[in-house]
């Protein structure tokens, strides 16, 4: 894996006017954040060894490298997935890439259904930690012998959600008057949305928020010794009694939240040292 990395890394650096310091992924419904990008290089997913271009709607598939809230930045404009058919060593390539392009952060967003009655669509959640129900049944993106040089065979998962950007986070939010949940988020392997049954189990587990992605790349950011924060948006209520969720309902959702989830991330990117 590591020259495969090379490759792509040394596909997009000469094409570079800055070398970026954080990553973002943005997911469904958020990827109009990249068109904020001052003096950006775009690159089609399909250009870079190792992508693979989205299926899904909102996804747009293309990686932004440029300069947002003046810091430089890589965002990816959608991710592929697991339930795409991509193997979880697929589908968290591209954080080792954005590694080894220079990216000590990453900030990963997705859509997500709450779990909690008591919130709305259109909420933010910081996740402050995490179930990743594939990897615990194996589909794991650490499985198989390891590459010391990408990082240590038995990284640690506790704490990894408490660094210095959580009090930023807070700060930021609290200014811009925007509410910040904090949770945990479970990823299951979709592409259903969860039975009423399953919403019931994954509430007596303790998460707060559900999704089909994020898991194994923040677990692969950790592998690397980046710095990982990361923000569900609550698109939908997942709720047993709740009307059954679609994809045209968190497609919506992210488009309205847009302008306070942009101001967010904008301004803990401004401060990001």
């Amino acid at each position: 894996m590591f020259n495969d990395i090379e490759q792509a890394r040394t596909a997009i650096i000469p094409r570079l006017r800055h070398i970026p310091r954080v990553g973002l992924i943005l997911g469904s419904g958020l990827g109009a954040l990249a068109d904020e990008i001052e003096d950006a290089v775009v690159i089609p997913y399909r250009d870079i060894p190792g992508f693979h271009e989205p299926k899904v709607a909102g996804h747009r598939g293309e990686l932004a490298i440029g300069l947002l809230a003046g810091q430089p930045v890589a965002v990816m404009r959608g991710r592929f997935h697991f339930y795409e058919g991509y193997s979880m060593q697929e589908v968290t390539f591209p954080v080792r890439v954005l590694h080894a392009m220079g990216c000590e952060t990453l900030i990963v967003t997705n859509a997500a259904g709450g779990l909690r009655p008591d919130w709305q669509v259109g909420d933010i959640m910081r996740i402050n930690d995490q179930i990743f129900l594939p990897g615990m049944a194996g589909h794991h993106p650490l499985r198989g012998p390891n590459d010391e040089r990408l990082g240590p065979r038995f990284p640690a998962m506790v704490g990894v959600f408490d660094n210095d950007l959580v009090p930023l986070a807070r700060t930021v939010a609290s200014e811009l008057g925007i509410p910040l949940r904090e949770g945990v988020y479970c990823m299951l392997s979709g592409p259903t949305f969860e039975s009423a049954a399953e919403l019931r189990m994954l509430r007596m587990w303790g998460a707060d928020a559900v999704g089909m992605s994020t898991a194994p790349e923040i677990v692969v950011a950790v592998h690397c010794g980046m710095r990982v924060l990361g923000f569900s948006l609550i698109t939908n209520l997942a709720l047993p009694d709740a009307p059954p969720a679609n994809h045209e309902e968190v497609m919506a959702a992210g488009e309205a939240a847009k302008p306070k989830f942009a101001a967010l991330l904008c301004g803990i990117l401004s401060r990001i040292r």
